[in-house]
């Protein structure tokens, strides 16, 4: 079954975590979506794929989140609204 999220975080962005941690592991769990700076400090990712996936991304997220303690975590679902292509795309 496929599944959807948004996922926002407000914190201090450590350099090259949109890449090192976030795309890593979405690129080895086949998922699909985004990731962009919405405003300083904000970080968007919307991401899509299997539940188990996207269930394996959220605790591995969770794991690196507690390393550096957000201000805030935001984790809502959504139906897909459009196509991925099937890749995980940084947007700087």
């Amino acid at each position: 079954m496929k599944q959807c999220l948004h996922i926002t975080i407000v914190m201090k962005i450590p350099e090259n975590f949109m890449h090192d941690v976030i795309q890593k592991h979405a690129r080895t769990l086949a998922i699909e979506g985004t990731v962009a700076i919405e405003e300083k400090d904000t970080i968007k990712i919307i991401i899509c794929g299997q539940k188990e996936a996207i269930d394996k991304f959220v605790d591995a997220l969770h794991k690196e989140l507690a390393k550096i303690s957000p201000k805030n975590l935001e984790i809502e679902p959504f139906i897909k609204e459009k196509d991925y292509r099937g890749v995980f795309r940084v947007i700087e």
